[in-house]
């Protein structure tokens, strides 16, 4: 009889096998499953006492899982979506589990469902204009992180790419001549290119001459030269935004990510009467549909619609019922 296989051989043989070799998956996808089971692994060694590689697939069953969702929400403070993110991986771990270990069949079936939690959608944040400029006003100029942090606020706010877009961003990505613009791979493996304005242009050509890297170098490296991580991003975003604050007040009641900037710079085109095509099109959505929610978050543009409408008659009183009854019914 055939032994079963480890959690640890099952889970190898999912990212080399199945994830890397038959579903082509991206490095973003393969990356957001690691870390989802890095910190299922870590949640298991503390609450079994295992490690994890003694940890065993019958120990992973569905109400430890149910388990794992509910601490990343009530001591990681993950959302609801993020907290999805992670069920998706799960997830797709099982149904692996499930053709590898037919005796592991039923445990996967009911890790399998359970379901995506429901949450409400919340109102996107986007910057002001001032508050753009704040921001891009506060790295220190006269210093070789601060020119590089300038450089790349600006790209940020001024093209929306996505976090991993940006970091992934290579000197030869970067083409300064006429026509410039950004080149870059995103979400599904999408190449776009995306265009860049006069300021962009200027501030890019004097990063990238002190810069002086190879082609295939980072466009923004961190301090040891290599590519920044996401962490390194939000770190350097969060700094400057800390000094923005002291500038501009209405910072103060705002959480500014990287993608903060991305919805900034969609809002800025809807604003301005660019289609939802062109907004789609400029940022990788797969949709047009995807557009829709800066249409909810844009209250300038309800107030057009609003001003277009017409006052309904002045001279409207209040319903008085007339029978004693009806005026009793109206009071409760």
């Amino acid at each position: 009889m055939k032994a079963r296989a480890s959690m640890a051989t099952l889970l190898y043989g999912y990212f080399t096998q199945r994830l890397t070799a038959q579903m082509a998956a991206s490095t973003h996808t393969v990356v957001s499953y690691r870390d989802t089971f890095r910190l299922l692994l870590g949640f298991a060694q503390s609450q079994l006492h295992k490690a994890p590689t003694m940890v065993m697939i019958e120990d992973l069953d569905a109400p430890f899982i149910g388990r794992f969702l509910a601490h990343l929400e009530s001591n990681r403070g993950n959302t609801p979506r993020s907290r999805n993110v992670r069920l998706a991986a799960i997830h797709s771990f099982f149904k692996y589990v499930a053709l590898q270990e037919p005796s592991c069949g039923a445990l996967a079936q009911r890790v399998l469902a359970i379901p995506c939690k429901r949450h409400k959608p919340k109102p996107i944040d986007f910057l002001t204009r001032p508050e753009v400029e704040a921001l891009l006003a506060a790295p220190d100029q006269t210093t070789w992180m601060g020119r590089r942090d300038r450089a790349l606020l600006l790209l940020a706010a001024q093209t929306g790419l996505r976090a991993s877009e940006l970091i992934g961003l290579r000197c030869e990505d970067v083409a300064l001549g006429a026509g410039a613009h950004i080149r870059c791979t995103g979400k599904g493996r999408k190449e776009r290119c995306t265009p860049l304005r006069r300021d962009a242009v200027a501030v890019l050509r004097i990063w990238m001459k002190e810069r002086n890297a190879q082609p295939s170098d980072p466009l923004f490296p961190n301090a040891r030269g290599k590519q920044l991580s996401h962490d390194g991003l939000n770190y350097i975003l969060t700094k400057h935004v800390v000094t923005a604050k002291k500038q501009c007040a209405s910072l103060q009641k705002k959480r500014v990510t990287p993608h903060v900037l991305r919805h900034t710079l969609a809002m800025d085109l809807l604003q301005n009467g660019i289609d939802r095509a062109i907004i789609a099109l400029w940022l990788g959505h797969e949709s047009v549909e995807t557009t829709q929610i800066y249409l909810h978050a844009n209250l300038q543009i309800k107030e057009q619609a609003l001003a277009k409408t017409k006052d309904f008659p002045r001279g409207l009183t209040r319903y008085r019922p007339k029978d004693q009854l009806l005026a009793f019914l109206q009071e409760l």
